[in-house]
């Protein structure tokens, strides 16, 4: 198998034509990508579910709007915690997936992490890709894939994130970010 230069930590910015709605108007984080496959969360699904309702411990916690967001379709019965962690070592309970943003333990005592948390999301869910799903996608033409900022993991508007995102790409990409929710009303 040929091998597959690694997307972690990037952007899928859904684009307008991508007809899943699961997926529409999505920004996914790349938690993991490889020959194997890919993992991500989607970061601007926030659900009406506050934190506390499911990880009281964890609640104080988790940054603005302080709810559970809808990671992705699969496993929506699975938390994962997203953390911004600023600096060169992480404390334990976090795993480091790309620059300063990682993955928490959410078994761990919550007081380990509070410290040096700079930003913690609860995603419920992921969205996953089998070997080479994810690239049949970008080669249709499905996403565009940029580059993440820290601020992205915790956006205090996420339903302006697919904006925010496009508007701030050099080009092109940046006009696409006006494109009409329903382009039929144009």
């Amino acid at each position: 198998m040929t091998e597959v230069s690694s997307l972690t930590g990037r952007l899928l910015v859904a684009t307008p034509a991508l007809a899943d709605p699961n997926f529409d108007r999505a920004v996914v984080l790349l938690l993991d990508h490889d020959d194997e496959g890919s993992l991500g969360v989607v970061l601007n699904r926030p659900t009406p579910v506050t934190v506390g309702d499911i990880l009281a411990p964890w609640a104080a916690l988790a940054g603005e709007p302080g709810v559970v967001f809808q990671g992705g379709p699969v496993s929506l019965d699975a938390a994962l915690g997203v953390a911004v962690i600023p600096g060169d070592e992480g404390p334990l309970g976090w795993r480091r997936v790309y620059g300063a943003i990682g993955l928490v333990d959410l078994e761990a005592p919550p007081e380990l992490l509070g410290p040096a948390l700079g930003s913690l999301r609860i995603f419920a869910g992921y969205a996953g890709w089998g070997p080479g799903q994810l690239e049949a996608e970008l080669g249709d033409g499905a996403w565009y894939v940029v580059e993440s900022e820290p601020g992205d993991v915790s956006s205090p508007r996420p339903e302006t994130l697919w904006r925010q995102v496009l508007r701030r790409q050099r080009g092109e990409l940046a006009m696409i970010a006006t494109y009409p929710d329903d382009p039929s009303l144009n």
